[in-house]
């Protein structure tokens, strides 16, 4: 577990506190909404350049065939590491 320590303007905290936004579960939450964001944002970015780039979307068959791809090589690479592919 990491331990953060964070300086905030009086008025701030106050604000935060009050609204039970101060507590570890609250800035968990935050956190991970915050990454969620901000994955979306770098998504809609990849998407504009390839857009701008004149690359042709794919259909939803051959992303399928992707993410099966990726999972197999995945697997055959943990396998050949001596992990579970599935526990991962």
């Amino acid at each position: 577990m990491t331990e953060l320590v964070v300086q905030l303007p009086d008025e701030l905290a106050r604000r935060a506190r009050s609204a039970g936004l101060l507590t570890d579960s609250a800035i968990q939450r935050l956190l991970e909404e915050a990454m969620r964001r901000e994955a979306g944002r770098r998504l809609l970015h990849v998407a504009e350049r390839l857009h701008a780039a004149g690359v042709e979307p794919m259909s939803e068959e051959e992303i399928v065939a992707e993410v099966k791809a990726a999972r197999a090589e995945r697997g055959a690479r943990e396998a050949a590491q001596g992990q579970d592919p599935k526990k991962s």
